[in-house]
């Protein structure tokens, strides 16, 4: 029970930015989160500030067919449109950020330079590795 409540506790300091953490076993389960393992990247994309709709609707239909292309090769692995409407939020199969930006500047609306990207790599939720410690 107590290994549990460590786990919870760390899982719990960790999503609030705190990574010091004081019980033995997690020094092991500290230093694999040093290193996670990218799985994806996260591309948020925004459209830039003075750009009209008529500009972006006229870049739009060759924007969704190259990105249909790159779902259906699993280069896309989620997407989805924002809720402010100001652009897209797409998960990619890319190892890094570098390979996430190559798919993306290759797109049309970023070779128009009509918006920005955000990139945020992501990966298994590290502080469950705690989960599967032994006290």
């Amino acid at each position: 029970m107590k290994a549990i409540r460590n786990a919870v506790l760390t899982l719990a300091l960790t999503l609030t930015g705190v990574t010091a953490m004081t019980e033995p076993f997690a020094a092991q389960a500290q230093a694999q989160a040093l290193s996670p393992t990218t799985i994806g990247v996260m591309v948020i994309l925004t459209v830039k500030a003075g750009i009209t709709r008529e500009r972006i609707m006229a870049v739009v239909p060759d924007e969704i067919r190259q990105t249909v292309q790159l779902y259906l090769t699993g280069k896309v692995r989620e997407w989805y449109s924002r809720s402010d409407g100001r652009g897209a939020v797409f998960l990619l199969d890319a190892r890094d950020d570098a390979e996430a930006h190559a798919i993306m500047d290759a797109l049309p609306l970023a070779r128009q330079d009509l918006i920005d990207h955000e990139y945020i790599a992501v990966g298994p939720l590290m502080p469950l590795r705690l989960l599967m410690a032994k006290p």
